[in-house]
């Protein structure tokens, strides 16, 4: 893994947070983002040379509106920046890793993505990311 690629916030109103975020890290989102695949509309503010992804539910039964409606609005997942995800999954399946995609799907910010069970990583959802290249 080689850094952290981005922190995922489960928001109710993507309007709204925007609005907050925005105050609260003196400059506005740089992108807005469906993707369909998941149920979920994006927002991407960048934080020096961090990145937080603010997450709103596009579906009542999708992942982010049920992380909702059984935790509230907060963390969702932290993300990692990976060179070879299929190596990677590999690698942490071999380490005992529950991994919830081992066909990695294409995600926001044009990112090739794959998560961890949070079971198997104390409570907390990973996100594996690899940029897309073209």
């Amino acid at each position: 893994m080689n850094k952290i690629e981005h922190i995922g916030i489960a928001v109710k109103s993507l309007e709204n947070s925007n609005d907050l975020f925005s105050k609260l890290f003196g400059e506005p989102n740089y992108k807005v983002e469906e993707v369909r695949t998941e149920g979920v509309n994006t927002s991407f503010f960048k934080v020096g040379n961090n990145k937080i992804e603010l997450l709103e539910a596009s579906e009542k039964d999708s992942p982010i509106a049920k992380f909702i409606e059984k935790k509230g609005e907060g963390i969702h997942h932290i993300a990692f920046d990976v060179d070879d995800i299929l190596s990677e999954i590999e690698r942490l399946k071999k380490e005992g890793f529950k991994v919830l995609n081992e066909i990695p799907k294409k995600g926001a910010d044009n990112k090739l993505v794959a998560f961890l069970h949070p079971k198997s990583s104390n409570g907390v959802l990973i996100e594996l990311c690899q940029e897309i290249k073209e």
